[in-house]
């Protein structure tokens, strides 16, 4: 696994808040693409999509599951019927590794917080460990779906 320092940009984004049961997370996403759809955001740099991830989903009881699914945005995002609100990813030094294939057991992330953070000498910062999801759609095959973790260290 390559891993990278980088400074991730503060970036506003527009969320759907999930909580609950990570096998419902679909439910949350279909609201997203709706909300997306309508807005006229489909994926591109300028609308780049994400997933903060606020606990480890096998450590948890699937009651306790949260992640804020999003996309970048540049306005604010105005009362709508979908759920979606604006938040922020703050500015953050991270560690950054690629995962590609699967989204549904993206170990990567575990292998960061595991294995490369105890050996790196760097401490964690105060917000979530985070994923750029870089191909999107029905045409993207498994295999060849792309992902950045974003783990932000001090």
């Amino acid at each position: 696994m390559d891993v990278e320092i980088v400074n991730f940009p503060e970036t506003k984004v527009a969320v759907i808040e999930h909580h609950g049961s990570p096998e419902r997370e679909h439910e949350s996403v279909s609201k997203l693409i709706s909300w997306r759809i309508e807005n006229r955001l489909p994926p591109s740099d300028l609308h780049r999509s994400y997933g903060i991830h606020y606990n480890d989903p096998t450590k948890i009881s699937p009651a306790d599951y949260r992640v804020d699914l999003g996309v970048s945005i540049v306005n604010d995002v105005e009362i709508n019927s979908y759920g979606v609100v604006s938040k922020i990813i703050p500015a953050n030094r991270c560690a950054k590794a690629r995962h590609i294939g699967s989204r549904n057991n993206i170990t990567t992330a575990m292998t960061l917080y595991q294995e490369w953070l105890p050996k790196s000498g760097q401490q964690l910062a105060d917000f979530p460990v985070f994923f750029h999801y870089v191909n999107l759609g029905p045409q993207v095959l498994e295999s060849e779906m792309i992902t950045d973790i974003y783990l932000p260290i001090i």
